[in-house]
């Protein structure tokens, strides 16, 4: 198994040590979004099953990205592994 870690996301998604970071995140950014992008609807009574969807999704994109994130800010900072750094230098 690869250590890309595109192939780790979807485990990151529900790693606990990212989560509570991801949830502030999603609520800030995702009530601002909410607000710019269902407001009126909100308010004027004019959102639909599809709107509701949409404003599920508007929480569900900044938490993703934020685990993105903070799972490659992770590998990137993790020690190289011993087999990578006696290739280092050879021709």
């Amino acid at each position: 198994m690869s250590d890309h870690p595109n192939q780790r996301f979807p485990a990151a998604l529900f790693n606990p040590e990212f989560a509570q970071t991801a949830w502030k995140v999603a609520l800030v950014v995702g009530t601002v979004l909410f607000t710019i992008n269902h407001g009126p609807a909100l308010l004027q009574g004019k959102m639909t099953r599809g709107r509701w969807i949409s404003a599920a999704m508007t929480y569900m994109v900044p938490y993703m990205v934020n685990v993105h994130g903070q799972s490659v800010r992770r590998s990137r900072s993790a020690p190289t592994p011993p087999k990578a750094l006696e290739k280092v230098g050879r021709p």
